[in-house]
């Protein structure tokens, strides 16, 4: 009998633990007056990311992104490839899952798919370069492509 009681309270300390986790990760995300002057830029502003030696590459054509990835974004050195690659895989399926999803998601923000395999070694450059991109367009967007806040420091 006791065995059935404290089942139930780990159940229910369980389900408010989620939900306080899920309440928490609604935080508004602070954006510097210089990082709004960066995503108001005009004009072109083109940056690819790619790795020679696995033939790997993506074009980001977004307007702001490669100022913002020089003036805002940590500089390299800052994340380790780990950490990066583990956020990009979270960051890729859901923006792949909202692609696929254009009545619910904005086709023209999640436009077309993006191939990244978590058992492939991109190197530190293209990891450095798509996660910024995505915290980048978190922010601009106000989007929330994983559990956590997209902040910068």
């Amino acid at each position: 009998m006791k065995f059935k009681i404290i089942i139930k309270v780990l159940s229910g300390l369980g389900l408010s633990l989620f939900i306080m986790q899920c309440s928490g990760s609604k935080k508004a995300v602070d954006v510097s007056k210089e990082e709004k002057e960066v995503f108001n830029q005009k004009g072109k502003d083109t940056v690819a990311i790619k790795n020679d030696s696995l033939e790997y590459e993506i074009i980001i054509m977004e307007i702001g992104f490669n100022t913002w990835l020089q003036s805002i974004a940590q500089p390299r050195g800052y994340y380790t490839q780990e950490f990066m690659e583990n956020r990009n895989r979270i960051f890729v399926i859901n923006w792949n899952q909202r692609v696929l999803q254009p009545m619910r998601y904005d086709p023209n923000l999640y436009e077309l798919q993006i191939n990244y395999d978590p058992n492939v070694d991109y190197g530190y450059e293209v990891n450095y370069q798509l996660y910024n991109y995505f915290i980048y367009f978190q922010r601009k967007y106000k989007q929330r492509l994983g559990p956590f806040v997209p902040r910068i420091k």
